[in-house]
């Protein structure tokens, strides 16, 4: 099973996942700028902690370190949102759209769109 982010972890991978490729401590602190306000070596910390779990890995070029993603974005989202289903829904998609639906977070809109998608999976 794979380990959770915290928020602020979610964020740092979000941004590794949208360079597309390796990137240094500093890029991550730059992107983060604004939402999280964080020191450099707060976010080489947080990095070496995603590291450790398995969601980065570094590579030593001279004397910089470069990071990348060990865990697709994709891996990630389909990973949690089972979770999220299993966790609130009882692993029934069907009761998480009903609970939306009747909470007012999703609309008719939404479902058409779903059942677009869904005609598109099926090749209808």
């Amino acid at each position: 099973m794979m380990k959770r982010l915290g928020d602020a972890e979610l964020e740092i991978m979000l941004a590794v996942w949208g360079a597309g490729g390796p990137v240094q401590s500093g890029y991550i602190h730059q992107q983060l700028r604004g939402s999280r306000d964080w020191a450099l070596p707060a976010v080489i910390t947080a990095m070496n902690r995603l590291v450790e779990k398995g969601f980065l890995s570094c590579e030593k070029r001279g004397r910089s370190n470069w990071y990348r993603a060990e865990v697709t974005e994709g891996a990630y989202k389909a990973a949690e949102g089972r979770g999220l289903i299993d966790r609130l829904y009882g692993s029934s998609f069907t009761g998480m759209v009903a609970s939306l639906y009747d909470g007012r977070a999703i609309g008719q809109e939404d479902l058409t769109e779903l059942r677009e998608y869904l005609d598109k999976l099926e090749g209808k």
